[in-house]
């Protein structure tokens, strides 16, 4: 199986001093079980309603900090697991999308914890956390049709050599990259900051790979902490 190699430049840990991240790369079997992601986030949204996990709150003022020391405003852009419990506290739960996208977004809010999923297949090299230049080209849709933007200098991105994958860090993922379930070769980011215990953010990665191994039988995987090397 294809392992995901990510790189994350040292001006990000700047932005966000203890930033560290789970890395999980896949790849997929067939699917026999595609309820499993629909029945997780209907736990995941009664677990949000119900007020946990308890470190959601200062983990996620954590990341509105880190969105603002790049320049974005986190009530209009906040990060993605922000937003997503911010829905299912408006809606009181949240629609199915796709198995293995449900799962993931599953994750995100029983552990208030930012994950993406990735196609690494339609991937130019690897990806990359870092500060954008501002040239680089973001696939998205404007009123319905395709369009590209381009970041302001300084914004932290996710990207790969043909563009931004991920906008303002995690907040909004682009279209040529985007994971499905008919995606053969998975990534996964799940992405915290010190407030989240290490240990909580292990337990997230384990759920994402005990749901997808439940949803796709004789899949393989490999899970890889990044984190900042200190000299």
């Amino acid at each position: 199986m294809y392992i995901v190699s990510p790189s994350i430049t040292p001006e990000v840990y700047a932005v966000a001093p203890g930033f560290r991240a789970l890395s999980i790369s896949v790849q997929a079997a067939p699917v026999l079980n595609p309820q499993v992601g629909e029945l997780a986030l209907k736990e995941a949204c009664k677990a949000v309603l119900a007020g946990d996990p308890e470190w959601t709150e200062s983990h996620l003022a954590a990341w509105a900090e880190a969105f603002k020391a790049f320049g974005a405003k986190p009530k209009r852009t906040p990060c993605s697991a922000d937003a997503l419990r911010k829905r299912v506290l408006r809606d009181g739960d949240m629609p199915t999308l796709d198995p293995v996208v449900d799962l993931y977004n599953a994750v995100s809010l029983q552990y208030a914890v930012p994950v993406g999923g990735e196609n690494i297949a339609t991937y130019q090299g690897s990806p990359r956390l870092m500060m954008a230049k501002g040239t680089e080209p973001f696939d998205t849709l404007k009123d319905g049709e395709p369009a590209v933007e381009y970041p302001p200098p300084g914004e932290v991105i996710w990207c790969d050599d043909a563009g931004i994958t991920c906008r303002r860090w995690n907040w909004r993922q682009g279209i040529r990259t985007r994971l499905g379930v008919e995606a053969q070769q998975m990534w996964f980011i799940l992405e915290s900051l010190p407030q989240m215990p290490l240990e909580k953010l292990h337990e997230a990665g384990k759920m994402l790979t005990d749901g997808l191994e439940k949803m796709m039988p004789g899949l393989q995987f490999d899970v890889v902490l990044i984190e900042e090397q200190r000299t």
